[in-house]
């Protein structure tokens, strides 16, 4: 008995960021997310609860305006998915760095956060890991990825360099074809000028 999947959505039940750790299908989250709202209406000012259904558990932490939410079977551990989600929370707040989580600084930040949910969770079971070493593997990533911009940038700027280059040495030749042409032509306009005039018989 495992966790489901993860999200952060708003009050409306819109899922801003999901990770899902069991296959389910897209509209089945959809249809689980969109019925959270309606059952937290009378709960909403706990910090930190959850809610049985017939099939599955939602575990939930409000943050500001959105939701942080885990969808779990029945049977998985309450106090471990309470402690997952804490840690999940720990992680938001620490990569989105502003004052206030909203939907503008989830989205900036979706990418990263999908990696610390599969850095906390894998195969729907908590992993043995701290916020510290989370935050380190996603600087990790974070290293990596702009080694690999900067390379393809790198790439990109000899590119250019090599076009323009070429694009010179094309316009080189064609300068100098056109002069050998003019030359050519007034030498032989030259050679026809000074030709002797032929006596008339």
């Amino acid at each position: 008995m495992a966790v489901i999947s993860a999200s952060i959505c708003n009050k409306l039940g819109k899922i801003l960021v999901a990770r899902q750790f069991i296959p389910i299908t897209k509209i089945k989250l959809e249809e689980y997310m969109a019925n959270f709202p309606k059952l937290i209406e009378q709960s909403s000012e706990k910090q930190c609860t959850f809610i049985e259904t017939e099939s599955i558990r939602y575990v939930y932490q409000p943050m500001e305006k959105l939701f942080l939410v885990l969808i779990t079977t029945k049977g998985s551990n309450i106090i471990e998915d309470i402690e997952v989600i804490r840690q999940m929370q720990q992680v938001i707040v620490s990569q989105c760095q502003t004052q206030s989580v909203d939907e503008r600084a989830i989205n900036k930040k979706a990418f990263d956060l999908i990696l610390c949910f599969d850095d906390i969770i894998s195969n729907g079971y908590r992993e043995s890991v701290t916020t510290s070493q989370i935050e380190s593997y996603i600087e990790m990533d974070s290293t990596d990825e702009k080694v690999f911009y900067k390379s393809q940038a790198t790439k990109e700027n000899e590119m250019k360099e090599h076009a323009k280059l070429q694009q010179r040495e094309i316009a080189k030749k064609r300068l100098e074809a056109g002069y050998k042409r003019d030359k050519m032509e007034a030498i032989s306009s030259a050679d026809y000028e000074t030709e002797p005039a032929q006596k008339a018989p």
